[in-house]
């Protein structure tokens, strides 16, 4: 009577979700460059936009924040938010992974290279 194929089969299985996760995570980084999050500071007066991948896309700065005398706080606030909007594309970057890898059966905090 045969057993089946033991050590064999569990390698084939294992082989079949790797190639499973490897595809899952080439369409997790493209879907990277498509979810779009926002951050902001200045309670609303500058917000940045970029890509999970933390690509800036856009820019969006209230007029009412343009005073020569106050340059260097118009420039700390555009720079912090594009630091929320990177911080925010690195958060849901990890979140999509995390529901990738418990999808496949992992830890939901393995880390995986981007």
């Amino acid at each position: 009577m045969l057993k089946g194929l033991g050590a064999m089969g569990d390698m084939a299985k294992m082989m079949k979700t790797a190639q499973q996760m490897q595809g899952k995570m080439a369409q997790l980084q493209e879907d990277m460059y498509n979810i779009i999050v926002e951050g902001e500071s200045g309670a609303g007066l500058v917000k940045a936009t970029c890509t999970a991948k933390g690509e800036l896309k856009s820019l969006d700065i209230d007029p009412s924040i343009f005073n020569g005398d106050e340059k260097e706080v118009v420039e700390d606030l555009i720079l912090a938010a594009i630091k929320d909007a990177q911080t925010k594309a690195t958060d849901r970057a990890q979140s999509e992974m995390s529901k990738l890898t418990e999808g496949m059966g992992l830890p939901a905090d393995m880390k995986l290279p981007f």
